[in-house]
């Protein structure tokens, strides 16, 4: 119990460290520049009490439960051999997280939102819902993919960066045959899967499988994941409003 408590002072410190210059900006903007007191300086206050508090105990629980898992996890497909396995573990896992992911949810229905407003689809329940789960099935479905093609370079070990470039530069080309409307939120969707809940499992999936193959450095093999699982929701969400 002592242990566990000296940790969490120790992360907490580390927290407060690094919520900082986020303070230290947003107060000089406030005083200097717009010369206003905070509104509601005691809310402002505990509130900012409360997420530092919140962001220890969320990088605590990534190191006591989402890093080992993952990690563990990896490590075992691989050495059982199964491609099939690793992939299909991979693919769920994107699709998984990626599908419960609170940024992804919010954004789907508040583009639902503006496309019944813009006239795009209509303003009842039923459309609005069809086009936000549409929205999240293919985010979703893209991110599985992408973990899929990123443990697959993993394996192989090719370059991730010519893989990057090549996707971005596939991104540019669908964007001129992609409608307006939906470009902004095909860019959009390649961020809001980098938060809280994939990030964590993913970056342990690539960290346990590279430092369970020989030959494979977790430094340069295990990481990229993340990119991948980036990219491939911009280019999954441009062919969506093309087709929809």
């Amino acid at each position: 119990m002592g242990k566990f408590v000296r940790n969490f002072l120790k992360i907490s410190i580390n927290a407060t460290r690094d919520m900082l210059p986020i303070v230290l900006v947003i107060g000089f903007f406030q005083i200097v520049v717009l010369q206003k007191p905070f509104p509601n300086l005691a809310d402002v206050a505990v509130g900012l009490v409360f997420v530092i508090i919140g962001l220890a105990l969320f990088i605590r629980g990534l190191e006591m439960g989402l890093f080992p898992i993952g990690e563990a996890m990896a490590s075992a497909l691989a050495k059982k051999g199964s491609l099939t396995a690793l992939l299909g573990f991979a693919f769920c896992l994107g699709f998984g997280t990626t599908a419960a992911e609170p940024a992804l949810i919010a954004v789907a229905d508040e583009a639902a939102s503006v496309a019944s407003l813009a006239g795009i689809i209509g303003a009842d329940k039923e459309s609005l819902d069809s086009y936000a789960f549409g929205l999240r099935f293919t985010v979703a479905l893209s991110v599985g993919f992408a973990l899929v093609l990123g443990v697959f370079r993993i394996l192989k070990g090719w370059p991730i960066q010519y893989l990057i470039i090549g996707g971005y530069g596939l991104v540019i080309i669908i964007t001129l045959f992609a409608p307006a409307e939906i470009i902004g939120i095909a860019y959009d969707s390649g961020g809001v899967t980098t938060s809280t809940i994939t990030v964590p499992l993913v970056t342990a999936l690539g960290v346990g499988l590279a430092g369970s193959i020989r030959g494979r450095n977790p430094m340069i093999d295990g990481f990229g994941l993340i990119a991948f699982a980036s990219l491939l929701p911009i280019i999954f969400v441009l062919i969506y409003g093309i087709i929809y």
